[in-house]
């Protein structure tokens, strides 16, 4: 009879099941990723031969996946060689797609070849400089003597000089305004040396080189044609990248919110770019950009690591996040260097916030030139105000960092700068709320006087010196005291809302009120507000520094105005360069062609055809042209 008595289940072991349970396919499948035979595993089972032994038969088959494992470990082997080539598969993709879209059509592939060409020599340069810098440094070594290369910066110095004679005799020849604008650079910096921490003390080496390379990078952007047209092209790309919010506001929102309502059109475009500069910051994309940059301006101007650092950074991002690239640094740093990097941060915009200026129908390529133009002008101005009269710590490259943040991976980056965003978007929109009816008050309180009495009157002499007409000072006057006194962004908003009324073609003056303001002051108002200097400012920053560094709280208050003044005059400077170097672009819209042709609306080239033809009627200009302008204007010849 079977013996039904329950046997005792077999104990397992802790050990075993803290190491593994052994699995035979698993083993066998990793020798054979590792190369080695099944018959290179023993048995689990003790006292048994060798499983090749036993069965040679069956493994027969597994000979033919051979070839792909060898690829596999070649590959593995060779992982430099395999990267190498596939660079270089990519790299001739793309010259042959460059090369077709230049032989197809040339100009639209300028700006592409423009960056393309940005690209190559930033490349080669970092090449070179592995390869032959040792060499060259020995060769230059013995000509570096004290006196040989003073003598060769006078020369350079002389030599910029009288160049910029020459350009100012030639240029301004026939547009004098521009003359108007290299005096408002002239003031500006004798009143900040003026104003010099240590007037002895200054480097005219570090201010020349920065106002020259803001001049460079100026005269590139604005003057030349591939320049121009690749800052453009590059802002038309931003601006069709950013329409992409709306997808992503729409589904949240509802279409006829984000059409209709500034909250839900703008502000996401805020999150959805600091989402994106959070993921670029992660692949490490950021931080080589402003590594390329901050060695230009260290090599030229003669900088310190740190402080070039933190200005180059302020480029794409804000006040308070461009310190965070240097936070391990600012205890030991000296008071020059933290001036320059709340001048810095004072002088430019956030990358997050360009995407709403744009959005506002501001000119996406003046926007992008003011802050790339900026960074050199505000350290050559912080050392102007504020000279290094002690010893840094930070002169070279050796031992400063850049991290790529706490992200894990590229999700939690993304997730993360979107996360952060929410704050800034909710500081905007209650600034915008809290500063636009204080704006309201106060136009409301001083009306009796005629307008705001400090921005429409103390201010006009310095937009005059930026190069603006007379007669569209007082707008941009305006503009420049809401910026100091409120922020940039209301100032953008009212700026736009001067652009849009030009554009659509009103009157320019209704009464003594002027609706819009040239295409030149618009201009030159763009590089004038391009900055974060505002008394609101004041607490942004000396909180986001305290934060990183508590025990130099009085060194950042001690200085922080000082830094304020400095960071408007850089703006007033950049729009002063912009003076000079501004030239209108496009042809004049023939008037007798648009008038005699069906209009269903009026535009600024209307307005302009119709004022000319007000002013000089005759048999030039026809009657159906005079009934179309009478249609949409008043004048005294429609009667």
């Amino acid at each position: 009879m079977e013996d039904k008595t329950p046997k005792p289940r077999e104990s397992i072991s802790l050990t075993s099941v803290a190491n593994g349970l052994e699995n035979m396919g698993a083993e066998f499948l990793e020798s054979l990723e590792e190369g080695r035979t099944p018959g290179d595993v023993s048995s689990p089972v003790e006292g048994g031969d060798s499983w090749t032994e036993a069965h040679p038969e069956p493994f027969s088959g597994w000979r033919s996946l051979s070839p792909a494992l060898r690829a596999r470990r070649f590959c593995r082997e060779h992982a430099l060689l395999c990267r190498w080539i596939c660079t270089g598969l990519l790299c001739a993709a793309f010259a042959a797609f460059l090369l077709t879209a230049s032989l197809l059509d040339f100009q639209r592939a300028l700006a592409l070849f423009v960056l393309t060409c940005v690209g190559v020599t930033v490349l080669a340069h970092g090449l070179l400089k592995r390869l032959l810098g040792p060499p060259l440094l020995r060769c230059v070594e013995p000509l570096g003597h004290d006196r040989l290369g003073l003598w060769f910066e006078r020369g350079l110095a002389l030599a910029a000089c009288l160049g910029l004679v020459l350009w100012l005799v030639l240029d301004t020849s026939q547009r004098p305004e521009q003359l108007v604008s290299f005096a408002g650079i002239c003031v500006f910096v004798s009143l900040l040396f003026a104003c010099s921490k240590h007037h002895r003390a200054v480097s005219w080496r570090t201010v020349s080189w920065g106002l020259g390379l803001q001049f460079v990078l100026g005269l590139f952007v604005i003057r030349t044609e591939p320049g121009f047209i690749a800052f453009r092209w590059m802002g038309s790309q931003i601006q069709i990248f950013l329409s992409y919010t709306d997808v992503g506001s729409s589904f949240v929102f509802g279409e006829a919110m984000v059409r209709g309502v500034f909250a839900f059109q703008v502000l996401p475009i805020v999150i959805f770019f600091s989402c994106v500069m959070s993921m670029l910051y992660h692949v490490g994309l950021m931080q080589w950009v402003i590594q390329k940059i901050s060695w230009l301006m260290q090599a030229t101007m003669g900088t310190t690591a740190t402080e070039t650092l933190s200005v180059a950074g302020n480029i794409f991002v804000s006040q308070t996040e461009a310190p965070l690239l240097i936070r391990p640094y600012l205890a030991d740093m000296t008071l020059s260097e933290i001036h320059a990097v709340m001048t810095g941060g004072y002088a430019t915009i956030a990358g997050s916030l360009l995407g709403a200026y744009i959005s506002f129908g501001i000119d996406a390529a003046s926007l992008i030139a003011a802050s790339v133009m900026a960074a050199p002008c505000a350290l050559a101005l912080s050392k102007l105000v504020y000279p290094e009269v002690e010893e840094s710590k930070f002169k070279g490259t050796e031992g400063v960092k850049l991290t790529a943040g706490d992200a894990q991976n590229l999700l939690e980056a993304a997730s993360s700068g979107a996360a952060v965003s929410v704050k800034l978007v909710g500081n905007i929109g209650a600034n915008l709320i809290a500063f636009l009816a204080l704006l309201a008050f106060v136009n409301a309180a001083l009306s009796w006087l005629g307008a705001m009495l400090i921005c429409s009157y103390a201010l006009r002499p310095v937009a005059f010196l930026m190069g603006v007409a007379w007669e569209d000072c007082p707008v941009v006057a305006e503009l420049l005291g809401t910026k100091l006194f409120l922020n940039e962004f209301v100032a953008y908003q009212e700026l736009a809302q001067y652009k849009q009324r030009r554009l659509a073609g009103a009157e320019e003056w209704v009464g003594t009120k002027k609706q819009w303001i040239s295409v030149r002051a618009e201009i030159l108002t763009t590089f004038a507000l391009c900055g974060f200097a505002n008394f609101s400012s004041i607490g942004i920053m000396l909180g986001g520094l305290t934060s990183m560094a508590p025990q130099r709280k009085s060194d950042f208050s001690q200085i922080v105005l000082r830094a304020l003044c400095t960071g408007t005059c850089v703006s007033l400077v950049n729009a002063c360069v912009a003076g000079i170097l501004y030239v209108p672009r496009g042809a004049a819209a023939d008037c007798t062609t648009l008038l005699n042709t069906t209009i269903s609306g009026s535009s600024f080239e209307v307005y302009q055809c119709c004022c000319e033809a007000f002013q000089s009627p005759g048999p030039a200009v026809s009657q159906e042209a005079l009934d179309v302008c009478c249609r949409f204007y008043n004048n005294t010849i429609c009667a």
